[in-house]
């Protein structure tokens, strides 16, 4: 006949911890909110179950016996173990059930979240997002603020408390009529259009900033016929003939079929490096951290043309 293996209750393995780590069983009784004789006969019980002597009795006081100590070692490591998974589980649980919050930027937004929170939902649908739509200083300031989890800027924050992870890197073309003199070349120099009216971003867009910087390093400071706030605008009023443009490549994939003619810029490395910015020492939740984990993933495919 096969013998009886002994079957432990959690609880009297937390009792069993608490005793050994008091050596007391008053002070076990009250710190674990039970009558010290119940503690004392499920001890016992335990030691019934075991089969040996965990403890050694002297009077009011009681110690663990060399047999007890061995034992001690694995309930440690067990209830280590069963505390860990049940947080694991709590967590994720929580990941289905949770809220993420991110701030993106003007020029970024319209052409990129919809497809990236799409496939994201796709594979979490009940998580939740609250979305913003800022300039990179106003998304730094939320972030520091922990008005968000993460905020995808360009370029890199200069906060030293920030942890930028650079996702995908994009060229910047000038854009031009597609009637314009310059349609047809393919690519151009930046002095050419030195004399072109230019429609521009507000001059609070990191994007702004970038390209005043290269026509800077070309040799001139570009004429801002327009300012406006959404590249949207700036592709349609490019349209209209009202000027030309910088618009990053992923804003021009929406763009097919309008009257606009994408240029590269030759003899200067025009492009910018998307990242997702997070504040480096902040918890993050289940949710936020598989959404993390999931948009990295995403602009690698993305940047691969996957």
């Amino acid at each position: 006949m096969e013998e009886r293996k002994p079957i432990l209750e959690l609880q009297q393995l937390k009792y069993f911890q608490t005793v050994a780590r008091l050596e007391h069983m008053t002070q076990a009784a009250k710190e674990l909110f039970v009558a010290q004789p119940s503690l004392s006969r499920a001890i016992a019980r335990l030691e019934e179950e075991i089969g040996v002597p965990l403890f050694d009795r002297q009077g009011r006081n009681i110690y663990l016996t060399s047999l007890g100590r061995v034992f001690l070692q694995h309930i440690e490591r067990a209830l280590a173990e069963i505390e860990q998974g049940q947080y694991a589980v709590a967590d994720l649980a929580g990941i289905e059930k949770g809220l993420v919050r991110l701030s993106v930027l003007y020029t970024v937004g319209a052409q990129l979240i919809p497809e990236l929170l799409r496939a994201f939902r796709q594979e979490h649908p009940s998580i939740q997002f609250h979305l913003f739509q800022n300039p990179a200083q106003v998304m730094l300031s939320q972030l520091e603020q922990g008005e968000i989890d993460f905020c995808i800027s360009s370029p890199s924050p200069e906060q030293p408390d920030m942890e930028w992870i650079p996702l995908l890197t994009e060229e910047i073309f000038l854009v031009v009529p597609s009637d314009h003199r310059l349609a047809a070349q393919g690519s151009i120099d930046l002095p050419t259009v030195k004399e072109e009216d230019f429609i521009n971003l507000k001059p609070n867009s990191g994007l702004r900033e970038m390209t005043d910087r290269f026509c800077l390093q070309a040799g001139f400071k570009p004429k801002s016929t327009f300012e406006v706030d959404d590249l949207t605008i700036v592709r349609g009023l490019v349209a209209a003939g009202l000027g030309v443009a910088f618009i990053p490549a992923l804003a021009l994939r929406s763009i097919t079929g309008v009257n606009v003619v994408p240029l590269h810029v030759t003899n200067m490395h025009c492009q910018r490096t998307i990242g997702l910015t997070q504040i480096k020492k902040r918890y993050l939740t289940g949710a936020a951290r598989v959404f993390r984990t999931f948009v990295i993933v995403y602009f690698a495919r993305l940047e691969q043309g996957a």
